[in-house]
């Protein structure tokens, strides 16, 4: 609809915008399982609210990621998981320094933003009137936090922990220090420092951001434990696949190679080739050799050639 007309539908956007008559629509729920968590996730109409918001990270993503610390990874250009692994990676290279890791996360993050000091949050950043009425509509469409779900979500998320990686990288002075989303990992030589952070860290999301720290925290060995973190678990001399990740990987190869004649064929190509980029940033020789082996290849090839498109496992190499 809006694309067969996108002139007549962005006028309509920018006379609500004008006269500040938009307001957000209502949002549609969909409960989606993940990791055998169940998520709230909110969705709103293509018109007019997500056209709204992809206008807004246009014009404002730029600015905020210049403000975020090197080392968080999520929603943010150029800085997806894979970066965040390999950040990872180098880091362990200093074996003495990353002996302990601290991991933590927040309890319900999205759902317990605060509204006054996210808004607070971004007129440090914002000094524009009519924007920030835009951006505070669109913050106070719900009760509580902000949903998930929504575009913008992510980049309020990212900028409402931003003090707080800033404060751990400069005034804790935390070399080696990795966020995605509320997902927080810091290594460390001393495990009695890396305890210490973590009860100031407590402090510091209950007084600054009206955040609780989410009771299953750890400290451990690196060597012992390994690091789950980004869909990995890190050692210092290899990377596995998370084990769940890993068996969700086997069943779906496993029911691939039983039913693909009655697939799509993107739907296959796509499924091997995103498991063929997670194992390519791990040590997972046998699990590639186990499962993407030949009988996988030759279906891929297959299809290619029935459908006439480039193999795109061809140049991989097991």
């Amino acid at each position: 609809m809006v694309d067969n007309d996108p002139v007549k539908y962005f006028d309509k956007i920018r006379h609500m915008l004008v006269n500040k008559t938009f307001k957000t629509s209502r949002y549609k729920s969909m409960i989606k399982t993940d990791s055998g968590k169940k998520r709230d996730i909110k969705k709103l109409p293509y018109f007019p609210d997500r056209i709204v918001h992809h206008c807004i990270v246009q014009v404002l993503e730029p600015m905020w990621i210049k403000t975020l610390v090197r080392d968080t990874y999520a929603c943010i250009p150029g800085r997806g998981i894979h970066d965040g692994v390999k950040r990872v990676k180098l880091a362990l290279r200093d074996k003495p320094n990353t002996k302990y890791c601290l991991k933590m996360d927040v309890r319900k993050f999205y759902q317990s933003v605060d509204h006054t000091v996210l808004k607070e949050i971004l007129r440090d950043k914002i000094k524009d009137a009519d924007l920030l009425w835009l951006l505070d509509e669109i913050i106070d469409s719900t009760d509580e936090g902000v949903p998930i779900g929504n575009y913008l979500s992510q980049h309020f998320g990212n900028l409402y922990l931003s003090g707080y990686d800033h404060w751990m990288k400069e005034t804790q002075k935390c070399r080696h220090y990795f966020r995605y989303c509320d997902d927080v990992v810091v290594l460390d030589a001393d495990k009695t420092r890396l305890n210490d952070l973590r009860i100031k860290t407590e402090q510091y999301w209950a007084d600054k951001l009206k955040l609780n720290l989410k009771q299953n925290w750890q400290v451990f060995p690196v060597s012992v434990r390994g690091i789950d973190f980004l869909g990995y678990r890190f050692f210092h001399n290899y990377t596995l696949l998370r084990k769940n990740t890993a068996k969700t990987f086997k069943r779906k190869i496993r029911k691939l190679s039983a039913n693909w004649q009655n697939m799509q064929p993107v739907s296959v190509l796509s499924t091997v080739m995103s498991y063929e980029g997670w194992l390519r940033f791990a040590n997972c020789l046998h699990l590639k050799q186990a499962y993407i082996n030949s009988e996988i290849r030759d279906i891929i090839r297959c299809i290619c050639k029935s459908n006439s498109i480039k193999n795109p496992l061809r140049r991989c190499v097991i």
